[in-house]
Protein backbone atom coordinates (compact mmCIF):
# COMPACT_ATOMS: atom_id res chain seq x y z
CA UNK A 1 0.00 0.00 0.00
CA UNK A 2 2.79 2.34 0.96
CA UNK A 3 4.69 1.64 -2.35
CA UNK A 4 1.61 2.16 -4.28
CA UNK A 5 1.18 5.49 -2.93
CA UNK A 6 5.03 6.24 -2.91
CA UNK A 7 4.61 5.16 -6.61
CA UNK A 8 1.57 7.53 -7.17
CA UNK A 9 3.43 10.18 -6.11
CA UNK A 10 6.61 9.68 -8.07
CA UNK A 11 3.98 9.80 -10.88
CA UNK A 12 2.55 12.73 -10.24
CA UNK A 13 5.64 14.63 -9.96
CA UNK A 14 7.60 13.40 -13.11
CA UNK A 15 3.98 14.37 -14.88
CA UNK A 16 4.16 17.69 -13.09
CA UNK A 17 8.14 17.98 -14.65
CA UNK A 18 6.70 16.69 -17.94
CA UNK A 19 4.06 19.69 -18.23
CA UNK A 20 6.36 22.55 -16.83
CA UNK A 21 9.17 21.50 -19.11
CA UNK A 22 6.38 21.61 -22.09
CA UNK A 23 4.84 25.09 -20.83
CA UNK A 24 8.44 26.20 -20.81
CA UNK A 25 9.41 24.57 -24.33
CA UNK A 26 6.04 26.45 -25.63
CA UNK A 27 7.39 29.54 -24.04
CA UNK A 28 10.30 30.00 -25.37
CA UNK A 29 8.59 29.29 -28.97
CA UNK A 30 6.56 31.67 -28.30
CA UNK A 31 8.93 34.03 -27.32
CA UNK A 32 11.30 33.11 -30.25
CA UNK A 33 8.31 33.54 -32.70
CA UNK A 34 7.09 36.93 -30.85
CA UNK A 35 11.24 37.71 -31.17
CA UNK A 36 10.52 37.48 -35.12
CA UNK A 37 7.30 38.94 -35.52
CA UNK A 38 8.81 42.36 -33.71
CA UNK A 39 11.98 42.27 -35.61
CA UNK A 40 9.59 41.95 -39.18
CA UNK A 41 7.53 44.89 -37.65
CA UNK A 42 10.52 47.03 -36.79
CA UNK A 43 12.07 45.99 -40.33
CA UNK A 44 8.84 47.17 -42.01
CA UNK A 45 8.33 50.45 -40.02
CA UNK A 46 12.43 51.07 -41.09
CA UNK A 47 11.40 50.34 -44.71
CA UNK A 48 7.89 52.64 -44.46
CA UNK A 49 10.09 55.53 -42.92
CA UNK A 50 12.70 55.35 -45.56
CA UNK A 51 9.62 55.52 -48.05
CA UNK A 52 8.10 58.14 -46.54
CA UNK A 53 11.72 60.47 -46.12
CA UNK A 54 12.60 59.36 -49.87
CA UNK A 55 8.97 60.91 -51.03
CA UNK A 56 9.22 63.84 -48.48
CA UNK A 57 12.66 64.73 -49.76
CA UNK A 58 11.13 63.87 -53.43
CA UNK A 59 8.20 66.67 -52.74
CA UNK A 60 10.66 69.14 -51.42
CA UNK A 61 13.00 68.91 -54.77
CA UNK A 62 10.15 69.69 -57.13
CA UNK A 63 7.78 71.76 -55.59
CA UNK A 64 7.66 75.37 -55.14
CA UNK A 65 4.94 77.44 -52.41
CA UNK A 66 4.28 80.88 -51.87
CA UNK A 67 3.20 83.69 -54.32
CA UNK A 68 6.36 86.04 -54.63
CA UNK A 69 8.40 82.80 -54.65
CA UNK A 70 6.66 81.63 -57.81
CA UNK A 71 6.04 84.61 -59.33
CA UNK A 72 10.14 84.82 -59.26
CA UNK A 73 10.29 81.46 -60.30
CA UNK A 74 7.80 82.18 -63.42
CA UNK A 75 10.09 85.24 -64.64
CA UNK A 76 12.80 83.04 -64.75
CA UNK A 77 14.27 80.99 -67.12
CA UNK A 78 13.28 77.67 -65.09
CA UNK A 79 10.67 75.22 -66.28
CA UNK A 80 7.47 74.48 -64.92
CA UNK A 81 6.13 71.42 -64.93
CA UNK A 82 2.53 72.48 -63.20
CA UNK A 83 0.86 75.11 -61.44
CA UNK A 84 -1.88 74.50 -58.85
CA UNK A 85 -4.07 76.96 -57.44
CA UNK A 86 -6.87 77.10 -54.55
CA UNK A 87 -9.98 77.82 -56.08
CA UNK A 88 -11.81 80.52 -55.03
CA UNK A 89 -11.88 84.63 -54.93
CA UNK A 90 -8.52 85.63 -56.65
CA UNK A 91 -7.04 88.95 -55.24
CA UNK A 92 -3.77 90.79 -55.99
CA UNK A 93 -0.22 88.95 -57.17
CA UNK A 94 -2.22 86.02 -57.97
CA UNK A 95 -3.85 86.89 -61.31
CA UNK A 96 -0.64 87.99 -62.46
CA UNK A 97 0.79 84.94 -61.52
CA UNK A 98 -1.86 83.05 -63.69
CA UNK A 99 -1.79 85.59 -66.22
CA UNK A 100 2.23 85.05 -66.68
CA UNK A 101 1.72 80.71 -66.63
CA UNK A 102 -1.05 81.13 -69.21
CA UNK A 103 1.13 83.18 -71.94
CA UNK A 104 4.18 80.61 -71.28
CA UNK A 105 1.11 77.73 -71.84
CA UNK A 106 2.02 76.24 -68.18
CA UNK A 107 -0.77 74.02 -67.23
CA UNK A 108 -2.93 75.39 -64.27
CA UNK A 109 -5.11 73.27 -62.48
CA UNK A 110 -7.37 74.47 -59.78
CA UNK A 111 -7.87 72.61 -56.36
CA UNK A 112 -10.07 73.20 -53.27
CA UNK A 113 -8.60 74.38 -50.09
CA UNK A 114 -8.39 71.06 -48.70
CA UNK A 115 -6.89 69.54 -51.42
CA UNK A 116 -4.12 72.43 -51.45
CA UNK A 117 -3.54 71.93 -47.71
CA UNK A 118 -2.77 68.13 -48.09
CA UNK A 119 -0.51 69.17 -50.86
CA UNK A 120 1.16 71.64 -49.12
CA UNK A 121 4.77 71.49 -47.43
CA UNK A 122 4.53 74.54 -45.48
CA UNK A 123 1.73 76.50 -43.97
CA UNK A 124 1.65 80.12 -45.66
CA UNK A 125 1.51 78.77 -49.19
CA UNK A 126 -0.70 81.53 -50.26
CA UNK A 127 -2.73 79.44 -52.56
CA UNK A 128 -0.22 78.49 -55.12
CA UNK A 129 1.87 75.69 -55.79
CA UNK A 130 3.75 75.05 -58.56
CA UNK A 131 5.70 71.52 -59.83
CA UNK A 132 9.12 72.18 -61.48
CA UNK A 133 11.78 70.20 -62.41
CA UNK A 134 14.48 69.59 -59.21
CA UNK A 135 16.76 72.31 -58.51
CA UNK A 136 19.92 72.47 -60.85
CA UNK A 137 23.31 72.91 -58.87
CA UNK A 138 26.10 74.67 -60.77
CA UNK A 139 30.12 74.08 -61.28
CA UNK A 140 31.84 76.24 -58.74
CA UNK A 141 33.47 77.89 -62.15
CA UNK A 142 30.25 79.08 -63.05
CA UNK A 143 30.50 81.26 -60.04
CA UNK A 144 33.93 82.31 -61.22
CA UNK A 145 32.65 82.98 -64.14
CA UNK A 146 29.58 85.09 -62.95
CA UNK A 147 32.37 87.60 -61.42
CA UNK A 148 34.59 87.64 -64.27
CA UNK A 149 31.51 88.41 -66.64
CA UNK A 150 30.38 91.48 -64.49
CA UNK A 151 34.16 92.39 -64.45
CA UNK A 152 33.88 92.36 -60.75
CA UNK A 153 36.36 90.84 -57.68
CA UNK A 154 34.87 87.46 -56.76
CA UNK A 155 33.01 87.73 -53.92
CA UNK A 156 31.38 84.20 -52.88
CA UNK A 157 29.85 82.89 -49.76
CA UNK A 158 30.68 79.09 -48.06
CA UNK A 159 28.77 77.94 -45.84
CA UNK A 160 29.96 75.40 -43.75
CA UNK A 161 27.50 73.03 -42.97
CA UNK A 162 24.01 75.10 -42.66
CA UNK A 163 21.26 72.54 -41.20
CA UNK A 164 18.49 74.86 -41.01
CA UNK A 165 16.64 75.27 -44.09
CA UNK A 166 15.12 78.98 -42.88
CA UNK A 167 18.78 79.98 -42.47
CA UNK A 168 19.82 78.96 -45.91
CA UNK A 169 17.26 80.49 -47.50
CA UNK A 170 17.89 83.94 -45.23
CA UNK A 171 21.54 83.57 -46.64
CA UNK A 172 20.50 83.81 -50.05
CA UNK A 173 18.22 86.50 -49.90
CA UNK A 174 20.56 88.40 -48.69
CA UNK A 175 23.71 87.40 -50.71
CA UNK A 176 21.37 87.91 -53.55
CA UNK A 177 20.62 91.58 -52.46
CA UNK A 178 24.39 92.09 -51.89
CA UNK A 179 25.98 91.38 -54.69
CA UNK A 180 27.43 88.04 -53.27
CA UNK A 181 28.43 86.03 -57.02
CA UNK A 182 27.38 82.35 -55.52
CA UNK A 183 27.34 80.26 -52.88
CA UNK A 184 29.11 77.28 -52.37
CA UNK A 185 27.41 74.23 -49.54
CA UNK A 186 28.88 70.78 -49.13
CA UNK A 187 27.04 67.62 -49.89
CA UNK A 188 26.87 66.10 -46.47
CA UNK A 189 25.74 67.23 -43.07
CA UNK A 190 23.85 70.56 -44.79
CA UNK A 191 20.78 71.04 -45.81
CA UNK A 192 20.29 71.44 -49.71
CA UNK A 193 17.90 74.27 -51.83
CA UNK A 194 14.11 72.59 -51.33
CA UNK A 195 11.13 74.57 -51.41
CA UNK A 196 11.01 75.72 -47.52
CA UNK A 197 14.44 77.18 -48.55
CA UNK A 198 12.93 78.97 -52.10
CA UNK A 199 10.00 80.64 -50.19
CA UNK A 200 12.00 82.10 -47.71
CA UNK A 201 14.72 83.00 -50.30
CA UNK A 202 11.31 84.98 -51.82
CA UNK A 203 12.29 84.16 -54.96
CA UNK A 204 16.09 84.88 -54.65
CA UNK A 205 17.02 81.19 -55.39
CA UNK A 206 16.43 81.41 -58.48
CA UNK A 207 18.69 84.29 -59.47
CA UNK A 208 21.88 82.52 -57.57
CA UNK A 209 24.66 80.44 -58.78
CA UNK A 210 24.44 77.99 -56.32
CA UNK A 211 27.39 74.91 -56.53
CA UNK A 212 27.08 71.92 -54.25
CA UNK A 213 30.83 69.87 -53.53
CA UNK A 214 32.31 66.94 -51.78
CA UNK A 215 34.59 68.29 -49.98
CA UNK A 216 34.76 72.02 -48.79
CA UNK A 217 38.02 72.22 -47.97
CA UNK A 218 39.75 70.88 -51.06
CA UNK A 219 37.39 73.36 -52.58
CA UNK A 220 39.07 76.08 -50.38
CA UNK A 221 42.19 74.99 -51.67
CA UNK A 222 41.08 75.38 -55.59
CA UNK A 223 39.69 78.40 -54.92
CA UNK A 224 42.96 80.17 -53.58
CA UNK A 225 45.12 78.80 -56.55
CA UNK A 226 43.04 81.45 -58.46
CA UNK A 227 43.94 84.20 -56.25
CA UNK A 228 40.92 84.14 -54.30
CA UNK A 229 41.34 85.55 -49.83
CA UNK A 230 39.01 82.55 -47.43
CA UNK A 231 37.80 84.71 -44.44
CA UNK A 232 36.31 82.69 -41.36
CA UNK A 233 33.96 83.87 -39.25
CA UNK A 234 34.47 82.78 -35.72
CA UNK A 235 34.18 84.18 -31.83
CA UNK A 236 37.65 82.99 -30.55
CA UNK A 237 39.80 85.68 -32.95
CA UNK A 238 41.12 89.48 -32.37
CA UNK A 239 40.07 90.78 -35.78
CA UNK A 240 36.62 92.93 -36.31
CA UNK A 241 35.23 91.61 -39.46
CA UNK A 242 35.29 96.36 -40.25
CA UNK A 243 38.53 96.31 -39.75
CA UNK A 244 39.30 93.77 -42.32
CA UNK A 245 40.26 94.45 -46.06
CA UNK A 246 37.23 93.29 -47.95
CA UNK A 247 37.95 94.44 -51.12
CA UNK A 248 40.47 91.66 -52.42
CA UNK A 249 38.81 88.59 -54.33
CA UNK A 250 37.33 86.84 -51.55
CA UNK A 251 35.13 83.78 -50.04
CA UNK A 252 33.59 84.63 -46.96
CA UNK A 253 32.76 80.97 -44.81
CA UNK A 254 30.03 81.18 -42.38
CA UNK A 255 29.63 77.99 -39.95
CA UNK A 256 27.34 75.78 -39.07
CA UNK A 257 24.34 77.14 -36.25
CA UNK A 258 25.73 75.56 -33.36
CA UNK A 259 29.32 74.43 -33.70
CA UNK A 260 30.44 77.10 -36.07
CA UNK A 261 33.16 76.45 -38.72
CA UNK A 262 34.88 72.97 -38.17
CA UNK A 263 38.43 73.09 -37.01
CA UNK A 264 40.27 71.89 -40.36
CA UNK A 265 38.16 74.89 -42.33
CA UNK A 266 39.40 77.49 -40.01
CA UNK A 267 42.78 76.34 -40.51
CA UNK A 268 42.49 76.33 -44.02
CA UNK A 269 41.00 80.13 -43.69
CA UNK A 270 43.50 82.90 -44.44
CA UNK A 271 42.04 85.50 -42.14
CA UNK A 272 39.30 84.85 -39.14
CA UNK A 273 37.42 87.66 -37.99
CA UNK A 274 34.10 88.38 -35.48
CA UNK A 275 31.77 90.50 -35.14
CA UNK A 276 31.50 92.88 -31.68
CA UNK A 277 28.86 91.38 -28.91
CA UNK A 278 28.41 93.35 -25.74
CA UNK A 279 25.36 91.83 -24.50
CA UNK A 280 24.69 88.62 -22.57
CA UNK A 281 23.93 86.52 -25.86
CA UNK A 282 27.22 84.87 -27.22
CA UNK A 283 26.85 84.39 -30.97
CA UNK A 284 24.15 85.27 -33.78
CA UNK A 285 21.90 82.98 -35.83
CA UNK A 286 24.07 81.90 -38.81
CA UNK A 287 21.85 84.24 -41.56
CA UNK A 288 22.60 87.60 -39.25
CA UNK A 289 26.07 87.26 -39.12
CA UNK A 290 25.90 86.35 -42.96
CA UNK A 291 24.37 89.80 -43.29
CA UNK A 292 25.99 91.91 -41.31
CA UNK A 293 29.47 90.77 -43.19
CA UNK A 294 28.27 91.05 -46.22
CA UNK A 295 27.00 94.37 -46.22
CA UNK A 296 30.36 95.12 -44.99
CA UNK A 297 31.91 94.22 -48.11
CA UNK A 298 29.22 96.05 -50.43
CA UNK A 299 29.83 98.87 -47.93
CA UNK A 300 33.66 98.63 -48.34
CA UNK A 301 33.74 97.75 -52.16
CA UNK A 302 30.76 100.55 -53.28
CA UNK A 303 30.54 102.92 -50.62
CA UNK A 304 33.99 103.88 -49.48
Amino acid sequence: MKNNKRKNIQDRRHEERRKYVRRENNRGIVDRRGAMERRELNRRMEDKENLIEQDFERIFDDQVEGRNAVLELLESDRDINKLYITKGERKGSINKIIAIAQEKKIVIVEKDKRQMDMMAQTQNYQGVIAIVAPYKYVEVEDILNQAKEKNEKPFVLILDCIEDVHNLGAIIRTAEAAGVHGIIIPKRRAVGVNSTVAKVACGAVEHMKIARVNNINDTIKRLKEQGIWIIGTAVDTEKYYFDQDLTIPLAIVIGNEGKGIRDLTKKNCDFLVKIPMIGQVESLNASVSAGIIVYEVLKQRKYK
